[in-house]
């Protein structure tokens, strides 16, 4: 199981123009196969006077289902290098559509490549994603004396707290990343001399 993933919040667009050719790069979050499939058909409505719309995309975390074609373009010089940019951003549930619009001059594989990894990166450029971590949210009980000490842990290691309620004991609330959350238990308990009482929940990504 995967501890963390990136997620595409938001879109983008991007261009570059390789001997007059412009290469314009589309790029949507989706969620399903029919979703994907949606944005390319949408891409070649927008771009019906277009010579190509070439398109790469990932679904799921776990062993994602990939799908690109290089519509009408030599064999392996689209879809494929769009499909690779997809798999260098560790971005998951992501499509990207390559629109071409030809400029008359031939560009060979090696510049076809070129031109659609480049486009598919700019247009990554523009978009707006999010590191997913495989959490464990805890409840931490506390007396006040021990408070600082959890809370100096818990910040030298960058962890997110939810929340601090202050009643006859603290209770904090917090997700700790799981290639980390044994260590930061272990920490609290040591320098609590065992008094913090800390209550685990179910796995969550976020």
């Amino acid at each position: 199981m995967l501890d963390s993933y990136i997620q595409l919040v938001k879109g983008g667009e991007g261009e570059i123009v390789e001997k007059k050719s412009r290469f314009i790069g589309q790029i949507k979050p989706v969620s399903s196969e029919e979703e994907a499939y949606a944005f390319v058909e949408q891409i070649k409505k927008k771009h019906y006077d277009a010579r190509h719309n070439c398109f790469a995309f990932s679904i799921g975390e776990e062993m994602p289902l990939l799908r690109f074609s290089d519509d009408g373009e030599p064999q392996g010089t689209a879809g494929k290098p769009i499909l690779e940019v997809i798999n260098g951003s560790g971005i998951h549930n992501i499509c990207i559509v390559v629109t071409r619009y030809f400029g008359g001059t031939l560009l060979g594989t090696g510049g076809l490549v070129r031109a659609y990894t480049d486009a598919s990166k700019e247009a990554l450029k523009n978009c707006e994603t999010k590191l997913m971590q495989r959490l464990i949210p805890v409840d931490i009980k506390s007396n006040y004396t021990d408070m600082g000490k959890i809370q100096y842990i818990l910040n030298t290691a960058k962890i997110n707290i939810i929340s601090t309620d202050f009643a006859e004991d603290v209770l904090i609330k917090a997700q700790l990343p799981v290639d980390v959350s044994n260590k930061i238990q272990a920490d609290i308990t040591e320098a609590t001399g065992a008094r913090a009482i800390i209550t685990t929940y179910d796995e969550i990504f976020g």
